[in-house]
């Protein structure tokens, strides 16, 4: 073959006056795929799409040579085309669709080729033209030619330089200046134990931390064993402080004291609170959570849980006080270990992220609830109920119409109101530890100056009763008792202790990465805090305890106060150790009204969380589901609240599901095609005839909620009066947005195809990958099968479930056109003639009832007329008259002027003609073959198909004009006939001559302009 030149396909850069140079075209490695096609897809062979897209694009260059032929009798020679209404009919064309053991595709073995050049001159003479050769290489001399961007380089001799150039090949000196020095697994999760003090490490700014630098000279002993230490007292004194606070209010309702059983079980609840406390100071302060200085105390949330136990083993074991005692004892210490358990468990296999997919506002709900439950709490407590809080008449009597009850649960009341206007005032976080400081020390104030008996406060109920005897801090292990425990009843309580562990392990996704924000901590693992929970309640429950997690508010007021460190933390531990040793003695001048205004006070704090901060801040349906939980606990009980809240989220999920329009958009191809550039008779056509195609993009999660917004928009379509208005052929339903799918969803859909197929109307699915669920969904439902339905065709993208609808389009149409003609020429003699005319069949012929088919003759007629070949002066003539005698009414003059000036080349599969970013050189005409642009968003990124030229229509003159820089690589995807264009040739254009070929070829452009806009409206709708 020769070429007109030596400068062929050469940027300005790579041209020399003399040269000997052997380029190198290489096979693309992504041949053959369309559109945002990509690696993962499934082979060829494999059962999964219609046709590959290797068949798609071989039946469109099929269809655009049809517009191709030189023989004068073509149309008799045209082997018949499928008719999509008619599957009977078999074709050449039509088996480029059908299912075989393995779909052809362009060999991986096939040699490189290699194009040498070889010139002495550089004169435009065409005369002189250089000698190709080709020949072959082995695939590893290729394998090494691969640069970074994907592309193969041209393989060049030793002495010559490469005709692109390749930015990547800065030395190495330059490369590492740009380099961010990185540890090697600098983000790899490190495991939990590897955080502990104890275990050495040698990376990270924590195993820096760990290093044992410590020198023993005075100085350091002093600074570490005495002043830091006594630097830390103030934050222990604070914690203490809190520690003791939170066990009178909440250690003396740990059993349910309104219950005669468990009258006199407040101090072995504050000895077992302590003994929480204790033991999960330990564990976090120990080395197991970040948080060295976090402060941890029983789980106050899980209370009203504990008194449920309590109550199912009273009414199951009846007048057995010891019994019940024992049973219930070891519910709790049982309940904490399987809290731990679970809570280990997840940390173990990094689900801590799991937890975060529970709904939100059910949380919140019960944080209302627990809230309510508090305030009741409170409310017995103060008023010395001898049962739990009743709503009835009676209650309500006793509670406003006893004066001396009234002042003894409203005085509490009081001093919780005062003090949320006080924190209304002042938001400083050590307003509620003082005040709850100062409000005791008024108390006791107000006894010495009046001399009021202690005894007659007890009996009077201002403060609590003395515990009996001399009762030890670990009095409450006696309780235990295996041999009166009744096992029978115990196993009623697992649901208890199950919605307990439930209720429990919500609360540490929220509060740790709270703290690790108000701490400025910027390494937490939610997963180590769960093993570090998980181990604290364990151990908790081993020790006869009760359940204990990090305390937020707690934790960040130790912070603050100077308390951020381990040994702060087991300072806290100790002090709370020597209280505990102390014994219960103490609350026996504990004023219950300061307990109650601690518990009226979070309970208050709680249901304003709930109630109240979340009013503008969730939904109507939310909103409503927070409150029936509340009202629910309140009423009913916990277990029933959270039951109760579940079912109304999953109502209310498929109700605001099913609100929401799974339809994302609708169009037709005439609002949008595909991204191959056809010949332009050929692209006329498709907007004729393109409303046959109708494209439904769906999103959101397919359910039995949302399929019937679609069953309904697919049958609005097939109405009588929207067929005959516009009748469709090809129903294209775009998964790509879809994020699930479930059986009832599939049901639909094949419900859909049924009917579809009653009106011979092709459901052409699109966007869903074979192994994902929603593959899967289709596959169990039968749609996507081994055996390929006749109306049903799925394809990977919807770019090639949109090339493959144009394709039928158009061979639709061509099918009935060489019918006709042939059985026109049985009846009349056509003699050639000199001039172009018009060969369309007789009307009667082509008379159809179909209205489809009256549709694709229309517009047949008036846009793929074809002219019977008349010869030309030369073949460039020919070619250029082709491809722009539709878009222009130049003779055949203007054309003659111009074919001086193309090209011929012959470029094999592969070749790159050039890449992304080089400056424009040339422009071509594709005559026969199919190029591919590649476009690529930044350096070192995956090429993406993003255009095919077929032949008929040009390539880069966009640039070529402009001067810019190439905006995508050219490849070519099989051996291609292209007439090319120089720089040089240009410039040798007469002005006029130049000016009408440039506005000429710029409808091409103005063609991929609009193309591509529409693509963007797609993919942005």
């Amino acid at each position: 073959m020769e070429l007109p030149g030596p400068n062929i396909g050469l940027s300005p850069r790579s041209r020399q006056p003399s040269y000997s140079q052997t380029l190198h075209f290489t096979k693309s490695p992504n041949m053959s795929r369309s559109y945002f096609s990509s690696h993962n897809a499934i082979e060829s062979g494999h059962p999964s799409y219609s046709a590959s897209p290797f068949k798609i694009r071989t039946q469109t260059l099929a269809l655009a040579d049809l517009a191709n032929s030189d023989e004068d009798d073509g149309y008799s020679s045209i082997n018949p085309i499928v008719d999509p209404v008619d599957p009977n009919v078999t074709s050449n064309l039509s088996k480029l669709l059908r299912k075989e053991p393995k779909t052809p595709s362009p060999p991986d073995s096939s040699p490189t080729t290699k194009v040498a050049l070889t010139s002495t001159s550089n004169s435009s003479n065409n005369n002189n033209k250089p000698e190709i050769r080709i020949d072959g290489y082995s695939n590893e001399e290729e394998s090494r030619q691969h640069d970074s961007k994907g592309e193969s380089r041209p393989l060049l001799s030793d002495n010559n330089k490469f005709l692109y150039n390749n930015n990547n090949n800065n030395n190495n000196e330059n490369n590492n200046r740009d380099e961010i020095l990185m540890e090697e697994n600098f983000w790899e999760e490190k495991p939990w134990f590897e955080w502990l003090p104890c275990v050495g490490g040698d990376s990270g700014e924590q195993s820096h931390r760990r290093q044992n630098n410590f020198q023993f000279t005075p100085q350091t002993i002093l600074k570490n064993f005495f002043l830091n230490p006594i630097s830390y007292i103030p934050a222990v004194i604070l914690g203490l402080l809190l520690n003791l606070l939170d066990a009178i209010s909440y250690g003396m309702i740990t059993f349910p004291i309104s219950n005669p059983i468990f009258a006199d079980f407040g101090p072995d609840g504050i000895s077992m609170f302590f003994v929480s406390c204790i033991v999960s100071q330990l564990i976090y302060s120990g080395g197991f959570s970040i948080f060295g200085g976090g402060n941890g105390s029983m789980m106050i949330e899980v209370v009203p849980f504990l008194h449920i136990m309590a109550d199912i083993i009273a009414k199951g074991i009846g007048d057995d006080k010891e019994a019940i005692i024992a049973t219930t004892i070891l519910s709790f210490a049982l309940s904490s270990i399987l809290t731990g358990v679970v809570f280990l468990l997840l940390g173990a296999f990094k689900l801590g992220s799991l937890i975060e997919f529970f709904p939100r506002h059910i949380l919140v709900g019960c944080i209302g609830g627990v809230g309510w439950f508090l305030v009741a709490t409170a409310i017995e407590v103060t008023a010395r109920l001898e049962d739990n809080l009743r709503y009835n008449f009676e209650t309500f009597k006793y509670l406003f119409f006893d004066i001396h009850v009234l002042a003894l649960w409203s005085s509490a009341l009081g001093l919780a109101i005062l003090l949320r206007a006080i924190h209304m005032k002042c938001h400083h976080d050590m307003v509620v530890p003082f005040y709850f400081m100062i409000v005791p020390l008024l108390f006791y104030f107000v006894v010495y100056i009046f001399n009021i008996e202690w005894d007659n406060l007890r009996g009077n109920g201002w403060v609590f009763p003395m515990p009996k005897g001399d009762v030890p801090w670990n009095n409450f292990y006696t309780h235990y008792d295996f041999s009166k425990t009744n096992w029978g009843v115990l196993l009623q309580t697992v649901p208890a202790m199950f919605a307990l562990t439930f209720f429990g392990i919500l609360h540490v996704p929220i509060n740790i990465p709270a703290l690790g924000i108000s701490l400025n901590e910027d390494n937490v693992n939610t997963n180590r805090e769960l093993i570090a929970h998980g181990l604290s309640n364990m151990f908790s429950g081993m020790v006869g305890s009760v359940q204990n997690y990090l305390v937020y508010t707690n934790s960040v007021l130790f912070y603050k106060s100077g308390g951020g460190n381990r040994v702060a933390g087991l300072m806290l531990a100790a002090a709370t150790a020597v209280v505990l040793f102390i014994g219960p003695w103490i609350v026996g001048y504990v004023p219950i009204m300061v307990v109650g205004a601690l518990i009226f006070h979070l309970g208050l704090e709680l249901m304003k969380e709930a109630l109240i901060d979340t009013w503008h801040t969730v939904n109507r349906m939310e909103y409503f589901t927070i409150t029936v939980i509340v009202i629910v606990m309140a009423l009913l009980g916990f277990i029933e609240g959270i039951f109760v809240g579940i079912v109304m989220a999953c109502i209310f999920f498929v109700v605001s599901n099913s609100s929401k329009n799974p339809v994302r958009a609708t169009f037709s191809r005439s609002s949008i095609k595909s991204t191959v550039r056809r010949r332009y008779c050929q692209q006329q056509f498709l907007k004729q005839v393109g409303n046959q195609v109708y494209a439904i993009k769906l999103q959101g999660y397919m359910f039995f909620g949302t399929t019937n917004s679609v069953e309904t928009t697919i049958r609005h379509a097939l109405t009588l009066r929207q067929w005959i208005r516009n009748p469709i052929r090809f129903l294209i339903v775009d998964f790509s947005l879809v994020t699930g799918f479930d059986y009832s969803a599939a049901e639909t859909f094949i419900k859909i195809q049924r009917l579809l197929q009653t009106k011979n109307v092709y459901l052409v699915i699109c966007g869903a990958l074979y192994n994902s669920e929603v593959g899967k969904a289709l596959r169990v439902g039968g749609i996507w099968g081994e055996n390929p339905k006749e109306f049903v065709q799925i394809f990977e993208h919807f770019d090639e479930a949109l090339e493959w609808c144009e394709n039928m389009l158009l061979q639709a149409y061509y099918n009935l056109r060489s019918s006709a003609i042939r059985a026109n020429n049985q009846h009349q003699q056509t003699s050639p003639r000199v001039t172009p005319t018009k060969q369309t069949p007789p009307k009667e012929i082509l008379n159809n009832v179909s209205p489809r088919h009256k549709l694709v003759q229309a517009a047949g007629r008036i846009t793929l007329h074809e002219e019977r070949p008349r010869k030309y002066l030369n073949k460039a003539t020919k070619i250029l008259i082709e491809a722009f005698q539709e878009i222009t009414d130049k003779n055949e003059e203007f054309f003659d002027q111009l074919a001086p000036f193309f090209h011929e080349v012959k470029v094999p599969t592969g070749a790159v003609l050039w890449q992304q970013d080089e400056r424009p050189d040339c422009l071509y005409l594709v005559e026969k073959g199919i190029l591919r642009a590649t476009w690529r968003a930044a350096e070192g990124e995956h090429a993406k198909p993003v255009e095919s030229i077929l032949p008929g229509s040009l390539a880069g003159e966009l640039g070529f004009f402009a001067h810019r820089k190439r905006e995508a690589t050219l490849v070519a995807e099989n051996e291609c006939t292209l007439w090319q264009m120089m720089d040089s040739d240009f410039m040798k254009l007469p002005p006029k001559v130049a000016n009408d070929f440039m506005r000429l070829a710029l409808n091409f452009s103005a063609e991929r302009l609009s193309t591509m806009t529409q693509y963007a409206f797609h993919l942005a709708q």
